[in-house]
């Protein structure tokens, strides 16, 4: 039966937008990852991370995204392995383990887009230039932003992306974003 959903998923992904999934995406945001999200370990690791950053400059943040990219799938690289152990990665590991197979990853950025905490290692270390980012913290407390649909290669999975800004809960102020990948498929069958 999931082949058979997937297939059909994979079908509507190829020119698919969020939009097609907006509601599904829509009611998991609200059923299920709002009630983490602001959870103290994650506000503190990022609190403590826009400590650290806040005075690097595009220079520096670039420079960590291009040793990113060449150690990703090197868990030994520092700031890697800064990132992939740390409770708040423990906390989205067991988050994504906890989904039963919707949730297909889950990080966290501090206020300049920077991975505090992941799930699994991501393909670069700077989100600050992507919609995940720009349509989510620098516009406040309420925003949400839903990624396009596709089909991953590697998973054959039809996934998208939902995107939120972090609030700290005791001083109602933004402090960071979350990105959570969800497997259509998976997510559509849960629902019905």
């Amino acid at each position: 039966m999931k082949h058979i959903f997937t297939a059909a998923l994979i079908l509507m992904a190829g020119s698919a937008q969020a939009d097609e999934f907006h509601d599904a995406m829509q009611d998991f945001l609200a059923r299920e990852v709002q009630g983490w999200m602001n959870d103290p370990v994650l506000i503190a690791a990022i609190t403590a991370q826009n400590t650290q950053t806040a005075g690097y400059d595009q220079a520096e943040i670039d420079t960590l995204d291009q040793t990113w990219r060449a150690y990703v799938g090197m868990h030994d690289d520092p700031l890697i392995s800064g990132v992939m152990t740390n409770a708040a990665a423990d906390f989205l590991r067991d988050r994504v383990t906890a989904s039963g197979g919707v949730i297909t990853e889950a990080f966290i950025m501090d206020a300049r887009g920077l991975n505090v905490a992941a799930s699994a290692p991501t393909s670069d270390y700077w989100q600050g230039d992507e919609d995940k980012f720009t349509q989510t913290y620098p516009l406040g407390a309420e925003a949400v932003h839903f990624g396009d649909v596709a089909l991953d290669d590697s998973t054959n999975e039809v996934q998208g992306q939902i995107s939120a800004t972090i609030v700290d809960p005791e001083t109602g102020s933004a402090v960071g974003a979350v990105t959570v990948g969800v497997s259509l498929t998976d997510l559509l069958l849960a629902q019905n």
